[in-house]
């Protein structure tokens, strides 16, 4: 879609002004039923398309990504916008600085249409975790578009995007891409600088691309890869076009399929797996199944690690050094009760009438985990499994080349239906948690429909590589999109 609409900006058959106001115009329109944004940035996308065709019009060369409107989580850092990570307690922030990411596509002439909708501070797998309302699911209302990122999943199906940027802890890229029918990608760890996202957990985060075709995610992935020396953890990424691996061969490809993966998964899903399965063997693939017997830890481990970094990185929202402050009865909404008296009350106010109840768990979670006396036996406990379960990946990725497995348990389920049990909701990650563990790339890509109650929904299924090796995942990926187009 993207080299689509870049020819049609050279020749002459659009411009990027009429481009961007017709995405705005489809926003203005739909949003109001979906809500993928949380902010529109209508004056920057348009001053951002009219320097594209000024450009053009000079008769100098633009990229690919030039001119083409996208939309950027809501947790990402803009300059001069408010980012708000989904949270009051951020509600009038304006950051200060660009993440290197907007600072690259900046770069890269491409046009940004506004903020999206997520779960607090990417916590959460439906994205009714948001302190601003929930964003539904462009393929049914009824539905959430999965979490954290569900606003820039919903952005880019509803076509109120080209594009989207999200980040990705434990799947918040992947399963909502799923849900949603749209194609997410989740670089290596390190791939991408995080610098200027807001951060949840410091050793899983990554940020990656939302997009309708395999081709696309790649084209992204291209601008906003690189070593990056204000992200210590961005690995050295020479720069490269991942479009250029996109050759539709996977003949010899090995794909290996997780045994413990598959016990207990929905029929459905199950005969929609084995329809991608078929399409790999007849590309000239070969499809065995392989075991990882500690991957089954994968949730437990990451529901140790991942709530002990937010603890310790939400510390400094407390009303002074960042973030809202409650120091009067009408910001924190009470009928009753004094004013905060000392610094200690002022900082639990703020965190209470700030922050959200799932944000909240998670903390608490954190903070037991690694309190005194209780370190040795959780927090730490779960890093050496977390050893185990990279070198269960080492090990298999001597015999495969890829991993092949579901990217959700379940299609998109209704608003409400998992609220009331976080263990339930939890679940939902189940298939994606593993790849942030050990740090290797992954991608969900729109698989055969599934059938619910009468309703045809998306399946996404998923793919992860090697670390750094989004070459071959982003080939296979893209062979069974071709195929499946045929």
């Amino acid at each position: 879609m993207i080299r689509e609409l870049h020819e049609k900006l050279i020749n002459g058959e659009t411009t990027s002004v009429k481009l961007t106001e017709e995405y705005l115009s489809r926003i203005e329109e739909r949003d109001k039923d979906i809500f993928a944004y949380l902010t529109v940035t209508k004056d920057l996308a348009l001053e951002q398309a009219n320097a594209v065709d000024e450009k053009i019009a000079r008769g100098e060369k633009i990229e690919l990504l030039e001119g083409i409107p996208g939309s950027i989580k809501d947790i990402i850092c803009t300059k001069g916008i408010r980012t708000t990570a989904g949270s009051k307690i951020l509600d009038n922030y304006i950051a200060p600085y660009d993440a290197t990411v907007i600072k690259k596509l900046r770069e890269s002439g491409a046009v940004i249409l506004g903020k999206t909708n997520c779960d607090e501070f990417a916590m959460g797998s439906s994205t009714e975790n948001s302190a601003y309302g929930t964003t539904k699911n462009p393929r049914d209302l009824s539905r959430v578009p999965g979490g954290s990122s569900g606003g820039s999943a919903a952005s880019v199906a509803a076509d109120e995007a080209v594009w989207s940027l999200g980040t990705d802890t434990g799947g918040s890229i992947r399963q909502p891409a799923a849900l949603c029918g749209i194609v997410g990608l989740k670089p290596t760890y390190g791939r991408v600088s995080r610098y200027g996202a807001i951060a949840m957990g410091s050793s899983l985060d990554q940020i990656g691309p939302f997009a309708k075709t395999v081709e696309d995610a790649a084209i992204i992935l291209s601008t906003i890869a690189g070593k990056d020396r204000l992200d210590a953890t961005s690995a050295k990424s020479p720069a490269k076009d991942y479009a250029n691996y996109l050759t539709g061969e996977v003949a010899g490809l090995r794909i290996g399929v997780v045994k413990e993966y598959l016990d207990g998964l929905d029929n459905n899903l199950k005969e929609s797996l084995e329809k991608v399965i078929e399409v790999y063997r007849s590309l000239g693939a070969s499809v065995t199944e392989i075991e990882l017997p500690y991957a089954k830890y994968s949730l437990p481990v990451y529901y140790m690690i991942m709530p002990s970094e937010v603890s310790s990185n939400l510390a400094k929202f407390d009303g002074i050094k960042y973030g809202m402050r409650i120091d009067d009865k009408k910001d924190s909404g009470l009928e009753n009760g004094d004013l905060p008296k000392t610094l200690l009350e002022t900082y639990l106010d703020s965190r209470r009438y700030g922050l959200g109840a799932e944000v909240k768990r998670r903390i608490m979670l954190g903070t037991y985990a690694l309190s005194a006396g209780y370190y040795d036996a959780y927090y730490l406990k779960a890093q050496k499994v977390r050893t185990l379960i990279k070198k269960d990946f080492e090990r298999i990725f001597k015999e495969v080349d890829l991993i092949l497995l579901p990217t959700s348990p379940t299609p998109a389920f209704k608003f409400g239906e998992k609220t009331d049990d976080p263990l339930q909701m939890y679940l939902a990650d189940v298939f994606t948690v593993t790849a942030n563990i050990v740090g290797v790339p992954a991608i969900s890509v729109p698989g055969p429909e599934v059938e619910l109650f009468g309703k045809k929904l998306p399946f996404g299924f998923q793919l992860m590589a090697k670390w750094f090796d989004e070459e071959n995942l982003l080939r296979a990926a893209d062979a069974y999109e071709k195929a499946d187009k045929k």
